[in-house]
């Protein structure tokens, strides 16, 4: 059994907060970077250079890419042979948040009521979510979300009789729906199985993983690509101002389901999808 301090554990959550609204994942700020190639209109190109830009400038002066800091989403999965000590695992994740969010002069947008509507001032309480898996050690992913992209998704119970092409259209019609709101070029997370909320849970992991990393299952890897390409098909482009690079990639998490349902999620992230991860 190993011991690790609720102390390290919000110390860890309050540097990666920082961290993770400052400088974008390589492979993420990567594909930004080639956009300005890929990208064939006038417009486009010139607002994939303010993006980078903007990229350049965060990085020098550690300040955040963007205004909204968003909600903080941690994702942790915790070795079945760890203790962990010195206080409440919980209070510890949002005690991290709050420091990050305060010491960073990070913009603090959680209200503590949906309709009471009261910042509760520090960006607390995070989205938390736990996972207990083999080992003696912590990972924490913390992913700070945006609400202008994340209005833009959307959950559909799909039946079985279903076909990829449907699929593909129900991504792609949300996308659509969504237009310049999201800040384009965008992310798009999709969660296909499970039952209705394990679905936009997966959508919601799939936003969050690498970009550079696609479904290690064939047939989902295809599916990746294909909505890819339908939603770059849109138009809609850079900031919503015309072009060929709308989203920048598609990742898809899937999971068991039941036999009578095909659910579908769609989480949308603007082009700065943050996340920033640790080990413990």
């Amino acid at each position: 059994m190993r011991e690790i301090s609720a102390r390290q554990i919000t110390q860890t959550i309050r540097d990666l907060c920082i961290k993770a609204n400052a400088v974008l994942p390589e492979a993420l700020e990567n594909c930004i970077r080639c956009g300005a190639e890929k990208e064939q209109s006038a417009a486009g190109k010139a607002v994939f250079a303010d993006l980078c830009a903007n990229l350049d400038a965060a990085r020098e002066t550690s300040l955040p890419i963007c205004q909204d800091t968003g909600m903080a989403v941690v994702f942790m999965q915790i070795g079945q042979d760890v203790h962990i000590t010195d206080g409440d695992l919980r209070e510890a994740v949002n005690n991290g948040v709050a420091a990050g969010y305060l010491d960073g002069y990070l913009r603090c947008s959680v209200v503590g009521d949906p309709l009471e509507r009261v910042n509760t001032n520090n960006n607390t309480p995070a989205v938390l979510h736990l996972d207990i898996v083999p080992g003696d050690s912590i990972r924490i992913d913390v992913c700070p979300k945006g609400f202008g992209s994340e209005n833009m998704s959307a959950l559909k119970m799909l039946t079985p009789a279903a076909s990829q092409d449907d699929i593909i259209g129900f991504v792609r019609d949300t996308i659509a729906k969504a237009g310049s709101n999201p800040c384009p070029p965008i992310v798009v997370g999709v969660g296909i199985g499970g039952d209705f909320e394990q679905c936009a849970y997966l959508a919601k992991k799939a936003l969050c993983r690498d970009v550079a990393v696609r479904n290690p299952k064939p047939l989902y890897a295809e599916l990746e690509q294909k909505m890819l390409e339908a939603v770059n098909r849109l138009g809609i482009g850079p900031q919503g101002f015309g072009g060929t690079v709308t989203a920048l990639a598609v990742n898809i998490e899937q999971a068991p389901t039941h036999i009578a349902g095909l659910p579908v999620s769609v989480n949308v992230g603007c082009h700065v999808t943050r996340h920033a991860s640790a080990v413990l």
